[in-house]
């Protein structure tokens, strides 16, 4: 774990991704992308090569699933096609990753508030979370298309941390992915990463993760330690 320096602010509120961290939403990002591949003439692809392209946003998905560059006029109908399929069909194949639900009890309990960052559109963010019937859990939500800027740029954590009146460096994001790692970095913000069937130990690490879990169940320790942490060192400073 990274040692705090002093300059830190006490964690205020904890900022989740959502595909890879939250849920398990491989079977459905592949079906959605495979109705808009074959719906305009092209090959489906596997699940395992489809995962491989997720993580910044519907766009850059179905770009590199049909090898095209996201500039192509031809992905805004794959992109129509992959948004009105997932829409309807959020949560056929989805699951919470283990721990999940867990997790967000438990960062409820240190008392604070719980807030969610993605790449991905929001009205297939807000599908998924209306099925799963949490949407009533997060405090703020910055999804794909919110504002000009999309992980692993800061301006999404920004726009979370204005909204809830705090300063960018109070808050922890939680996630799988380099994008995740690099938006904090960049909004200076603690993050923790979690490998995920998206992404790798090792692309955490080098994206330079304060700590890098084996899974989410660790994240409530992490945050109490660090808030425990910084209040300590408050003290000394007074």
């Amino acid at each position: 774990m990274v040692a705090l320096t002093g300059k830190e602010l006490t964690p205020a509120a904890v900022v989740f991704d959502l595909d890879g961290t939250l849920i398990d939403s491989r079977g459905d990002i592949a079906a959605a992308v495979n109705h808009a591949l074959l719906g305009t003439g092209r090959n489906a692809l596997p699940v395992s090569v489809i995962s491989t392209y997720v993580g910044d946003g519907a766009r850059s998905l179905l770009a590199r699933a049909s090898k095209l560059a996201e500039a192509d006029p031809a992905v805004d109908d794959l992109v129509e096609r992959f948004l009105a399929y997932h829409v309807d069909h959020p949560v056929d194949f989805t699951k919470w990753m283990d721990g999940a639900p867990d997790v967000l009890d438990r960062v409820a309990e240190l008392g604070l508030p719980i807030c969610l960052c993605t790449n991905k559109a929001r009205n297939v963010t807000e599908a998924i979370l209306a099925a799963l019937g949490v949407r009533t859990r997060f405090r703020a939500l910055y999804a794909g298309g919110d504002g000009p800027e999309k992980k692993p740029a800061p301006g999404p954590l920004h726009a979370i941390a204005k909204k809830l009146g705090l300063e960018p460096s109070a808050l922890v994001m939680v996630g799988d992915g380099a994008q995740d790692v690099e938006c904090a970095r960049s909004a200076g913000c603690r993050v923790i990463g979690v490998p995920s069937p998206f992404s790798t130990r090792e692309r955490l690490l080098a994206a330079k993760a304060d700590i890098v879990l084996d899974g989410l169940t660790g994240v409530a320790d992490v945050v109490r330690r660090w808030c425990d942490a910084t209040a300590r060192l408050s003290v000394l400073r007074g």
